[in-house]
Formats: structure tokens, C-alpha cells, sequence
């Protein structure tokens, strides 16, 4: 397969690992202890209710799979986008971890967090790949 078509399978296999982490975060209560914590830190806007909240993360799962086909035709874009979400949900995945490791305890989340950790740098590697081989094929 080549490093199109492979990052084309790890940009659905983070679509999948970012659907079963929202329903872990959903499961175990995330707002309950997202909302005092934005609180705390004097944000109270950022604070979320459950519609809400699960209406935009449902947009975002049915919207990440649909850019999919824009990624698996190898839109000059989706490179920037496959870097930024690999980015953003490596980010979520290590501050569930880390959250979960200074509290001594399970976090919301913090079970598909591992998945997620590797879902995305399998994205950014695929990515990476795909730049360098487009790159060597412009050169022959």
C-alpha cells in the first residue's frame, strides 16, 4: 500500500479511536469534573452542558469521517489537517493520562487514552510519510 492510502487508514482508525474515547469520557462523567475545573481557573464560559457538549463532539464524529474522502484523494490540505488532528488528540490523550497519573486515579477518559496516544502518532507518522514520499516523486 502506499503512504497515501496508509494514511488514509490512519486517519479512519483515529476517527474510530476518537468515537469510542468520547463515549468512554461520556460514560464516566467527564463534565463532572471538566465544568469545576474551568471553574476554578476563573473560565466560566468554557463551561459545558451535556447536550452541548455531546452535540458538538457527535458533529465533530460524523464531520472528521466525511473530510476522509478529501484525504484519501490526497487534497494538498489534508496534510495540514492530519498533522493538526493528530496534534490535538495526542494532546487529549497524554493530558488524560497525565491527569489520571498526578490524582491517582482513573480520569474520565483516561481508559481509551492509550488508544488514542497511538491512533494519533500512527496518523502523524503516516503523515510525515506521505509528505516525504510526494516529495521524491516530484523528484523523478
Amino acid at each position: 500500500m502506499n503512504p497515501e492510502g496508509r494514511r488514509y487508514i490512519a486517519w479512519l482508525l483515529l476517527c474510530g479511536t476518537f468515537a469510542a474515547h468520547v463515549v468512554d469520557e461520556a460514560s464516566t462523567g467527564f463534565l463532572d469534573l471538566y465544568n469545576p475545573a474551568v471553574t476554578a481557573r476563573g473560565l466560566p464560559a468554557f463551561q459545558f452542558t451535556f447536550p452541548v457538549w455531546i452535540t458538538l463532539l457527535a458533529l465533530a464524529i460524523a464531520g472528521l469521517p466525511i473530510l476522509s474522502y478529501w484525504v484519501r484523494r490526497g487534497t494538498w490540505w489534508t496534510v495540514h489537517a492530519g498533522y493538526a488532528f493528530a496534534f490535538v488528540m495526542l494532546a487529549n490523550g497524554i493530558a488524560h493520562l497525565s491527569f489520571s497519573i498526578s490524582r491517582r486515579a482513573w480520569m474520565s477518559g483516561a481508559y481509551t487514552s492509550p488508544l488514542v496516544v497511538a491512533a494519533s502518532l500512527n496518523l502523524g507518522i503516516a503523515t510525515i510519510r506521505r509528505t516525504s514520499w510526494r516529495q521524491s516523486q516530484s523528484l523523478d
